[in-house]
């Protein structure tokens, strides 16, 4: 039986090589010090979230697997001598950058990436090419460690919702769909966000990202490898979706509760990632003993000595560019001014204040909202509308008027999206759902600098411009809802007169933010 050892470095590096990586590594360690102590914020919500939040628990694993992919590559990487390359710097920039547009628009994976790039350009700048070629899926795996995912909750909840329709149909169940809500003769269900399947989506892609490394060497496989990775999951949990509305069909709505939940919470994951493994088992091409990396293809010939006073120069400008974008934030949030802590309500011509009628139970959710303000109304022919007024001295993290969990729906409630419908001027509206079912529309619009809009993006946009070059800093938003009435008649010519009646929404906005 032949001994495996790992390969001798080329002679050309086997001496002193301890010492010539004593005074990169330094200078690396203190950076990274440095830049999660300048950004403590972020890192500690971000670890908040991994700890916290389900959909992003796999995050607690990333540092550890790239800890351990250094590990597999250090007797290779340690034969290369390290050198401080001023272009890693050019990583840094673009990382500080996408903190500060992530912090002027209020947008936490920005600043959370732009973090995480910012070490990722560290190690590039203190070690040089060379290193990084080495090391350049663990630094590449480091972007896991951003919790992004949410955006992906309702196009999959839509999807998922489609599967089962068709796998109903399939099977010959009868079915209605309105958005999210499918009924049976029998049940009532919802395509939640928490069986959207998310959380083994986001997953998957970084278990998936991992195996097509370590067992693969060819882009193609790796590719295809990756394909069904992000496949498997969401058909899978569509037959998962549609197995739970099956069981509710053949039994009831308690009995298809547990199945779903001992499904979902035990066995779905495992099973998804069992038969992802067992159908690539055959097609792993990396051997256990396969060298990751070749030090001498990466490094031919070894660099000049470094210079002290050159890694001082390039770690100093790194630091510098962690520090700029942190002290421009602060000096353009300064500009703040204080919203009047109440609200005043309008009167509205042709509509009297009425107390909350007995009907479903509806509150926008806006939170770290400086002030608020809800109030509901009745026209002479007896239609209901209620008006929702919300406002921000300034947004900050936990405090953005537009983001996932924000807004007309909270996804905590009853409420969940169905679908759009036709936007008022300078706004944007759509329909939402309860139980029962009960239909609700909603207007919604945003009042940022100068600007009226429904759009979020355009939202974030104009927080950004704000933040960047100053100006108000304050931010509106305003929701005019009603309910649909009996039968199938729409919420929207209610909607419309109230709209009419309320006038210009930027003088409603710009008095409640008391600008």
């Amino acid at each position: 039986m032949k001994a495996l050892s790992w390969p001798s470095p080329p002679p050309a590096f086997a001496v002193g090589q301890a010492a010539v990586w004593r005074l990169p590594l330094a200078w690396l360690g203190g950076l990274w010090l440095a830049i999660l102590l300048i950004h403590h914020r972020d890192a500690a919500a971000m670890a908040d979230i991994w700890w916290n939040s389900s959909t992003y628990g796999h995050c607690l694993f990333v540092l550890p697997i790239a800890g351990w992919l250094v590990w597999q590559r250090a007797p290779e990487i340690a034969a290369i001598v390290p050198r401080a390359w001023w272009p890693g710097l050019l990583i840094v920039a673009a990382g500080a950058g996408g903190w500060l547009l992530g912090q002027a628009a209020g947008v936490g994976i920005a600043r959370h990436l732009g973090l995480v790039i910012m070490l990722q350009g560290a190690v590039v700048a203190c070690l040089g090419p060379a290193v990084t070629r080495g090391l350049l899926f663990p630094l590449c795996y480091l972007w896991f460690l951003v919790p992004a995912g949410d955006v992906l909750v309702p196009p999959l909840q839509t999807i998922t919702a489609r599967m089962c329709m068709a796998l109903l149909w399939l099977t010959g169940v009868p079915a209605r769909i309105e958005g999210v809500f499918i009924t049976i003769p029998n049940g009532y269900y919802e395509v939640a966000e928490a069986c959207s399947g998310v959380k083994f989506l986001v997953a998957m892609i970084a278990y998936g990202a991992l195996v097509a490394n370590v067992c693969f060497r060819r882009a193609g496989r790796r590719m295809a490898f990756m394909a069904g990775a992000v496949a498997m999951p969401i058909l899978a949990n569509g037959v998962r979706a549609f197995g739970t509305i099956y069981v509710g069909h053949l039994t009831d709505g308690e009995v298809a509760g547990s199945f779903d939940h001992v499904v979902y919470g035990w066995f779905f994951f495992a099973f998804v990632l069992a038969a992802t493994m067992a159908l690539s088992w055959r097609f792993f091409d990396r051997g256990p003993y396969d060298r990751w990396l070749d030090a001498h293809a990466l490094q031919p010939m070894p660099p000049l000595p470094e210079r002290p006073a050159r890694a001082a120069w390039i770690g100093g400008a790194v630091l510098a560019l962690v520090l700029a974008p942190v002290g421009w934030s602060a000096a353009v949030a300064g500009q703040a001014a204080a919203v009047p802590s109440d609200i005043a309500l309008p009167a509205v011509p042709g509509w009297t204040r009425v107390a909350e009628p007995r009907r479903h139970w509806w509150r926008p959710r806006f939170d770290g909202a400086d002030a608020r303000a809800i109030g509901h109304y009745r026209d002479g022919a007896g239609r209901m509308v209620d008006l929702a007024i919300v406002t921000y001295a300034a947004q900050a993290e936990g405090r953005e008027i537009v983001g996932y969990g924000q807004g007309a729906v909270d996804p905590e409630g009853d409420w969940a999206w169905t679908d759009d419908s036709p936007a008022p001027p300078g706004g944007r509206a759509f329909r939402i759902s309860a139980p029962g079912p009960v239909v609700r529309e909603v207007a919604t619009f945003y009042r940022v600098g100068d600007v009226v809009t429904g759009s979020e993006a355009r939202v974030k946009l104009e927080t950004l411009r704000a933040r960047l070059l100053g100006g108000p800093q304050s931010a509106v938003a305003i929701l005019v809802s009603a309910e649909q009435p009996g039968g199938r008649k729409s919420a929207r010519p209610a909607i419309d007169a109230f709209l009419r009646a309320l006038g210009p929404i930027e003088t409603l906005a710009d008095r409640a933010a008391g600008r």
